[in-house]
């Protein structure tokens, strides 16, 4: 089929772009060697190559596509794009299951990691027992969610067997399966041996099954070298054994190649055995071969384990560096992250070096990920420089601003972290914006890690506005953030009763009781002392002291919960016994206040000074002398210094009895208690 001729309209712009790139392909490439002509490693010529190639394939093929192809998943996108996140709502992954919505943040890891196991528990049963989850009632059919098969089908000895196992991650079985065809004589194609040592140094000679549960070994050796064990990922890391399946298959190997080579210094990286990774690194440089850019990175991020100062170890990366210009490896951007993470632990020359690092990167046109401007914060704002260096953080922000970003490196999700970290140490709430900004902006939210990583951050955003911002602003993300994003800890909850009474919104106390009681805070003491502290401190007018006498009232039931509950129970001190008697005088509550001082009875709690005469204020103004004698008497009982003024105030203010003046007059006259 003959294709249309072009109409002599649209040649004459096509033959012009032509002759454009091939006029400003040298220009472009000069100007490229003038502004990175600067300390290269020797990547930059071979980069201009790529680009001349580049150049010249666009000159000769320009290809028009005739429609629009769209992904599956476009209509779905764009219905996503017209709604907007509800900030009250929980989290997706808490709707299937309403009644346990998590409401505090170990109750929110608990349900994540519940339901997380709950994912694997179901996955395990499907995939062991696939003859009961045979019929496929889906349409369209979804693969993902019929079983797998994880027991090997083919018995019979052959490579394909081999195979196998080693797609379903059967590590001793591959090993013996290995093992039996070496010995039957059946050769094993090097692209199937590759495979197989990768899958052996990839979990360290031991099944993925096995890393779950760990090794009484592990635990007894965790528990010598560090007394306790710390975290449970410490007990998940699998030790390098002494000649492992992987280096026995790999000396059994009549030709080694770099890939070869590669599986094994990566997998002795990966699990802690940095001498002997650089020895086998050596062995491949003695048989002549050529490492990869895989092989480096490995190396390049062991350096720091294998050297103790700090210029040896900056001196055995620059070598590494070297030595790959030598092979013309060209590097990537694990290459560069590896080695600013290595410059984390090389002390004050880290600073310098980043910088030349980082200009490396620009001038082979390796676009940096959230990892590398992570670790340029980690060296720039550590030890005695935490302070000094904080037009760092800005010139970061400021390139990063309204850039979206997809996971590159292992620890792209380490930088929001560390960013409202500095901002909080800084206490600078304009550049915690800019990086909550940064969050925000496209899918960046994605690379923020799991669930505990968002509530790490999100606290610290969180105190940072309580100590900086105006109480508008703290409400506004206080109903933003929380619950859909936060869950605030004891700390969180104090900030923000103590932004309240900075600010003069006391009169909200109640209603962030509410949602202390929601949040599940409402039986930590010191949360609870500190909210009827703030509402009895002051006098408000008569609907405000009305709401926190509601309030105190509430509270008292949170100390009289039944005990058969689950969860710690209050208990009684003075100061909340003395401020919630004190909230119900005020609201003219008296016989509840009444109640109170039978309270101070049971719980053997001593009333404060200003309890007593807001009662025998109340007294007066009720015209009740007989409670006001029962008041002074309570006094003794409890051995308060001020009786003797109570008494004589009762007597100048009341009209009393005889019988009553002689009770009082034998008080008044009582000597003052030493307490």
């Amino acid at each position: 089929m003959q294709l249309p001729s072009v109409p002599n309209n649209m040649a004459a712009p096509c033959r012009h772009v032509g002759q454009y790139f091939q006029r400003n392909s040298r220009l472009l490439l000069n100007n490229f060697e003038q502004s990175w002509g600067h300390r290269t490693f020797g990547w930059t010529s071979a980069l201009q190559q790529q680009a001349a190639e580049t150049v010249k394939e666009t000159t000769e093929t320009i290809v028009i596509p005739k429609k629009k192809t769209w992904s599956k998943e476009a209509v779905l996108e764009a219905l996503a794009a017209t709604v907007s996140k509800d900030p009250t709502a929980y989290d997706y992954q808490f709707h299937d299951d309403p009644y346990l919505y998590p409401r505090t943040s170990p109750e929110f890891r608990l349900f994540s990691l519940s339901q997380e196991s709950g994912r694997f528990a179901a996955k395990y049963f499907v995939n062991n027992n696939p003859k009961f989850f045979m019929n496929d009632f889906a349409e369209p059919h979804i693969p993902c969610l019929m079983p797998e098969s994880i027991s090997p089908l083919l018995e019979e000895l052959s490579e394909e067997a081999l195979k196998e196992r080693v797609k379903l991650r059967k590590v001793k079985a591959a090993v013996d399966m290995y093992d039996q065809l070496l010995q039957a004589g059946t050769p094993v194609s090097v692209e199937t041996t590759h495979d197989l040592l990768d899958l052996i140094c990839f979990y360290s000679d031991r099944d993925p099954a096995e890393e779950v549960e760990p090794q009484v070994e592990d635990l007894e050796a965790a528990k010598k070298k560090k007394g306790r064990v710390r975290r449970a990922t410490d007990l998940l890391k699998t030790p390098w054994g002494e000649n492992n399946n992987a280096e026995r298959i790999f000396n059994l190997l009549p030709e080694r190649d770099t890939r070869c080579y590669s599986a094994l210094i990566r997998g002795m990286v990966k699990h802690g055995a940095h001498e002997r990774a650089f020895s086998t690194y050596t062995d491949l440089l003695n048989n002549r071969l050529t490492a990869d850019v895989h092989i480096y990175n490995a190396l390049i991020s062991a350096a720091p384990e294998v050297r103790e100062k700090h210029h040896e170890k900056w001196d055995l990366i620059v070598e590494l560096l070297k030595q790959m210009k030598e092979q013309k490896v060209q590097p990537n951007l694990l290459t560069f992250n590896s080695v600013l993470k290595a410059l984390r632990q090389c002390g004050a020359l880290a600073r310098n070096q980043s910088s030349h690092t980082l200009n490396e990167m620009r001038a082979l046109g390796i676009t940096p990920s959230l990892a590398t401007y992570d670790h340029i914060l980690a060296i720039f704002f550590q030890g005695a420089s935490r302070q000094v260096n904080t037009e760092i953080l800005q010139d970061v922000m400021s390139e990063l601003a309204e850039t979206s970003f997809t996971c590159q490196d292992p620890d792209d999700n380490g930088f929001f972290l560390r960013a409202i970290k500095i901002c909080l140490d800084l206490k600078d709430i304009e550049m915690a914006y800019q990086v909550q900004s940064l969050l925000e902006f496209g899918e960046n939210w994605r690379l923020m890690g799991d669930s505990f990583n968002q509530s790490v951050y999100y606290g610290r955003f969180f105190n940072l506005l309580c100590m900086m911002e105006h109480i508008d602003v703290v409400l506004k993300w206080y109903k933003k953030i929380i619950p859909s994003l936060y869950y605030p800890n004891t700390q969180g909850l104090r900030d923000m009763l103590q932004v309240l009474d900075t600010d003069g919104r006391l009169d909200l106390l109640p209603s962030i009781w509410k949602d202390i009681c929601s949040l599940g805070h409402d039986n930590k003491p010191d949360v609870v002392e500190e909210l009827l502290n703030l509402m009895a401190r002051d006098t408000h007018s008569p609907e405000v002291q009305e709401s926190f006498a509601e309030c105190a009232l509430e509270v008292k039931g949170s100390y009289d919960k039944d005990k058969d509950r689950k969860r710690s129970i209050l208990e009684w001190s003075a100061a909340s016994l003395s401020n919630v008697t004190i909230l119900l005088l005020r609201a003219n509550k008296t016989q509840q206040a009444w109640g109170m001082l039978q309270l101070f009875q049971s719980q053997n709690r001593v009333p404060a000074q200003g309890v007593l005469e807001e009662f025998l204020s109340v007294c007066v103004s009720e015209g009740s002398p007989q409670r006001a004698v029962e008041l002074v008497q309570l006094s003794a009982t409890f051995c308060l210094p001020t009786t003797p003024a109570l008494a004589k105030r009762t007597l100048d203010e009341f009209e009393l009895t005889e019988k009553q003046r002689a009770v009082l007059s034998e008080l008044e006259s009582a000597p003052e208690s030493s307490e």
